[in-house]
């Protein structure tokens, strides 16, 4: 039972899936190079075939029909083991001079080119049975001529090392399944403490820590990540009670009445420098409070653990990044993958976000783009804004669509019988929406079938000036009726 419960584990199938990834590896290897090996044994083969060949016809044309008997049977006296075979024939397959008596059967009546046989009684062979690999040909005057080589030796290497393959397998494949389970097994061990403690922790024992072993291995790591975050939370559940009420009186509703006075006393001064002045304090009340507000909605997001990080972001090493990750998804589907990326075109943003941006719209380009067809990713710099494009050659979509396919689990009609759910461009597009992007779709090839489809997505390029994070509409509210609120303190006072 424990047996079974240890191979339902995800450490024991991830570690099967690497033994099936590994044996595979090692079978396409030993393959390879048995293809290469036989390969080159069998064209060596015909290469000495070939030069035997080559030097018979320069014997006939230099000595005629009896030079090239006389070369034969010197050839045949020569070679005692028979490793070259020769037949000489006449239009009628009647024997002039070689090592075998008579055709191999069927080559009387097959064209001129390479045969495979075996040496044994029926081509007049005394010895033992042996492979052959030979080439027929006419010579002028009608004669016919069969040159070839013994090849039993190179099958007995062939068979040699398809049996050394079969074994290398096998060992291999049960040395990958103990492996696995060991390495599980171990696994298993670690992260079964890992969710005991958990469990203790979830039902109140918020003392508790995860055990480190001192190894400072990655599940050490984990650990003490985990047993840092506990800390954080624990000190967070202390700390929030009292940041929002202390924000709210002590700090931002004195900075929003001062506001309102001065602005109160721009309206009743009537000197234009005075005016002036009050007017340039308002205005860094106002950058205050936005200030103000944007760290709220940072530390709100930041309690959550879904705030955006925003920072400044190479685009072009980006999608170079995502290209290289699906170069070889589009190589097994035979596309050409081209790429054209301006260097240094920075934008501001959160690189996961915009990674997973990137990714999808590659991967879509690739999924909708039948074999043989073209993809060109394209990064470059348009005036004060940076582009990123992707082209390809695949299904498109409709004009009358291209409006709605932003829609969430809307699917292109071409295309609803294509793995998806239809909320790849909703992502796409929110993620452009947080980074103030714009999504231009278009055709490709207008005009052609298919008409593949390009969609560039138009983003603000660095300039210096840090971003706001982008508030959530609740968030927008909530920071609404808060200033409401404190205007109606303000009146009140």
């Amino acid at each position: 039972m424990k047996l079974l419960s240890q191979l339902r584990t995800s450490s024991f199938q991830l570690a099967l899936l690497y033994m099936v990834v590994f044996a595979t590896s090692v079978f396409l290897l030993l393959a390879f190079i048995y293809w290469r090996t036989a390969g080159f044994m069998t064209a060596q083969t015909d290469e000495t075939i070939e030069a035997e060949i080559a030097g018979l016809a320069e014997q006939y044309r230099g000595r005629g029909v009896n030079g090239l008997i006389t070369i034969i049977r010197e050839r045949v006296a020569r070679d005692p083991n028979a490793k070259s075979i020769y037949l000489l024939t006449t239009d009628d397959f009647l024997k002039l001079a070689g090592n075998i008596e008579t055709w191999p059967g069927g080559s009387r009546s097959s064209d001129t080119g390479w045969i495979n046989f075996t040496l044994d009684s029926s081509v007049g062979w005394q010895g033992p049975e042996r492979l052959a690999r030979a080439r027929i040909f006419e010579v002028q005057g009608g004669l016919k001529l069969l040159v070839g080589r013994d090849v039993e030796e190179l099958t007995n290497l062939k068979r040699v090392i398809e049996t050394a393959i079969n074994w290398g397998m096998g060992i291999t494949l049960a040395l990958a399944l103990l492996g696995g389970f060991l390495m599980s097994r171990g696994t298993t061990r670690r992260i079964e403490v890992i969710n005991n403690t958990s469990r203790r922790i979830m039902n109140g024992h918020l003392s508790l820590r995860i055990p480190t072993r001192g190894t400072e291995d990655d599940f050490d790591q984990l650990a003490e990540n985990l047993n840092q975050m506990l800390d954080r939370i624990v000190y967070l559940m202390e700390g929030i009670r009292h940041v929002s009420d202390s924000i709210a009186h002590d700090l931002r509703t004195p900075l929003t009445r001062l506001r309102n006075q001065l602005e109160n006393t721009l309206i009743a001064v009537d000197n234009d420098e005075a005016r002036e002045q009050v007017g340039r304090a308002v205005a860094e009340a106002d950058q205050l409070l936005a200030t103000f507000n944007a760290l709220l909605r940072i530390a709100r997001l930041e309690t959550r653990g879904n705030s955006a990080d925003m920072k400044v972001v190479s685009l072009d090493e980006l999608v170079s990044d995502a290209c290289e990750l699906y170069e070889a998804l589009a190589e097994d589907k035979e596309q050409a993958f081209a790429q054209s990326l301006e260097q240094g075109v920075m934008i501001e943003g959160d690189r996961d976000l915009l990674f997973q941006m990137i990714s999808n719209l590659i991967d879509n380009a690739i999924k909708y783009t039948p074999e043989h067809g073209s993809i060109q990713v394209v990064v470059r710099r348009d005036g004060s804004g940076a582009v990123f494009e992707v082209q390809d050659s695949g299904i498109g979509i409709p004009d009358d669509e291209k409006s709605q396919v932003f829609q969430r689990f809307y699917r292109v009609g071409k295309s609803r019988s294509l793995p998806g759910n239809g909320l790849g461009l909703s992502l796409v597009s929110a993620v452009a929406e947080i980074h103030q992007g714009q999504i231009l779709l278009s055709d490709t090839h207008e005009g052609e079938e298919p008409p593949g489809l390009t969609v560039t997505v138009q983003m603000p390029a660095y300039t210096g000036v840090r971003k706001r994070i982008k508030a959530t509409p609740a968030e927008q509210a909530e920071e609404t009726q808060n200033d409401r609120s404190s205007s109606t303190e303000t009146s009140s006072a």
